[in-house]
């Protein structure tokens, strides 16, 4: 079978449903079939499926078991796949073994043509419909039909058609240079392929009690015990994550919807409970129902990674060993804990946004990835500025010093790959202008090649180059560098007196390892 249905992943391992369904879709299977959380009916297109389109260039393979999936959303939602009376739509996205967030593509409102878009405009209003249309259409001509090598020009009717273009179109985005720029970073390697996620729409764009967003279980800049995301109203998912929208506080979802963050907040502790880390929650509410759409570990700062260490295996509702949680931390997180600076002298702030990635970074302003790349490629350090990052510039984001957006949340594409690579950001600068080389913070005027220095811990921006310091660790890196101490004593392993911390962990991580 090429194809598993949400609730009927069968008797694997955890490791094994993630290598086989991506870390979405096992996701995605262990919140339906094993814990009963509210999730949209839907199915997994497997690596092994990915793997044999690779050889086959063809999707022949996967007809009937299409068919037969699809009847099962169908049958649980009540809805038919390509019905003018009461259409279903689906959305269509990637789903790899280890997390590339938004590296590789996703169509959303699949399923419309004519003759269903009347059918959901009888079932909503005219404007709902219209706008799921829109931007169906717009993703299915950027996504499928600019992208891929096909003869086809225009959007098919047949809604069975679409969905096949659609999930090769997904699978071959494995392969775009963004997907294999992330990968080279991360070091992931290009044999895992990616899954593909089938899955019922549900719509946060259906007025004041819907909306949409991403919780985070704890903070990912500071590790600190607390909700931290972004939810947007009358909006799908796309939209807070892409950074193209201003997001509002996990505050304002609790007096918007506040049943739905209610159960959200029980979710999330539930979650951590049982992935015993931090996790990163996709979610929609539709008038008023709160509908998980993924949770995966959550991406955070090297800081963040040893306090969340160290507190769980402190916190008795966490089976979480000292030794585990030293696995944890990898030497590079350790030494950036360590190193980690702020600005040590005053000056006037030119802006001031959202602390998105801490840490200090001074470089000569560049307005697009490809001039940061020319520009890092001459030794210079560059402070990439734009609008809002998507995920055609990672290539960009991977040689800057400091990323600065213009719109965007803590949730944002922008905030989530930095966090995740240690670079410093600061989003959400409702004053920045941007226009071609140039840029505008209120009435300043910038251009490429000036130097700016930013605070990704405080969200200000400063001009020249600014002096820093070391920050002062927190009590949990304390602890944590105790830890280390402890386990080379338990371990009987005498190292040098040179020796760093970070290569003190790095022996007790391989024979761990080992081990």
């Amino acid at each position: 079978m090429y194809i598993i249905h949400f609730t009927d992943a069968g008797e694997t391992s955890k490791e094994e449903r993630r290598m086989l369904l991506g870390g979405k879709g096992a996701s995605l299977v262990e919140m339906s079939s094993d814990l009963g959380l509210s999730v949209p009916s839907g199915f997994v297109i497997t690596t092994e499926a990915f793997h044999r389109y690779q050889k086959d260039k063809s999707l022949l393979f996967l007809e009937d078991e299409l068919v037969q999936a699809m009847a099962l959303i169908e049958s649980s939602t009540g809805r038919s796949f390509g019905s003018p009376d009461n259409p279903l739509l689906v959305s269509v996205r990637s789903g790899a073994p280890v997390s590339m967030p938004g590296m590789m593509d996703t169509i959303l409102n699949l399923g419309l043509t004519d003759q269903t878009a009347v059918g959901l405009e009888r079932r909503s209003n005219p404007e709902f419909a219209s706008e799921c249309r829109s931007r169906f259409e717009s993703m299915f001509h950027d996504i499928v039909l600019h992208k891929n090598d096909t003869q086809i020009e225009h959007i098919p009717s047949d809604v069975w058609e679409q969905l096949h273009l659609a999930v090769e179109a997904v699978f071959n985005s494995w392969d775009s240079p963004r997907a294999k720029t992330y990968r080279e970073v991360e070091k992931i390697p290009d044999h895992y392929g990616t899954a593909v996620t089938v899955q019922a729409m549900v719509f946060g764009n259906t007025g004041n009690t819907s909306g949409t967003g991403v919780l985070f279980t704890r903070n990912p800049s500071t590790g600190a015990n607390e909700l931290f995301g972004d939810f947007l109203p009358n909006a799908q998912g796309e939209d807070v994550v892409s950074g193209s929208h201003q997001t509002l506080g996990l505050d304002e979802m609790k007096k918007i919807v506040p049943n739905a963050f209610q159960e959200l907040s029980e979710v999330a502790t539930s979650l951590e409970r049982i992935t015993t880390d931090m996790c990163d929650i996709e979610f929609t509410v539709e008038e008023g129902k709160l509908w998980i759409l993924q949770s995966r570990i959550g991406k955070r700062t090297p800081a963040a990674s040893i306090r969340i260490a160290v507190e769980m295996v402190q916190d008795l509702a966490f089976p979480l060993t000292q030794e585990q949680a030293m696995n944890r931390v990898t030497p590079d997180q350790l030494q950036s804990a360590l190193e980690m600076d702020q600005v040590s002298a005053y000056s006037e702030v030119l802006a001031k946004g959202l602390g998105a990635s801490p840490g200090v970074a001074t470089g000569s302003l560049v307005f697009s990835a490809d001039a940061a790349v020319e520009e890092s490629d001459k030794g210079v350090d560059v402070i990439l500025v734009r609008p809002e990052t998507s995920p055609a510039d990672v290539h960009g984001m991977a040689v800057s010093q400091g990323i600065i957006t213009a719109t965007g949340g803590l949730a944002s594409h922008a905030a989530v790959v930095a966090r995740g690579w240690g670079i410093p950001a600061v989003v959400g600068i409702s004053e920045l202008r941007i226009d071609g080389d140039s840029a505008s913070f209120g009435d300043i005027i910038f251009s490429a090649g000036d130097v700016v220095t930013l605070d990704g811990t405080t969200g200000e921006v400063f001009y020249g180059n600014m002096e820093t310091q070391t920050s002062q660790i927190g009590p949990e890196v304390s602890v944590f560098l105790t830890w280390i101490d402890e386990e080379l004593q338990r371990m009987q392993i005498e190292t040098s007196a040179e020796a760093t911390l970070e290569e003190k962990l790095q022996i007790i991580q391989n024979i761990q390892s080992y081990k």
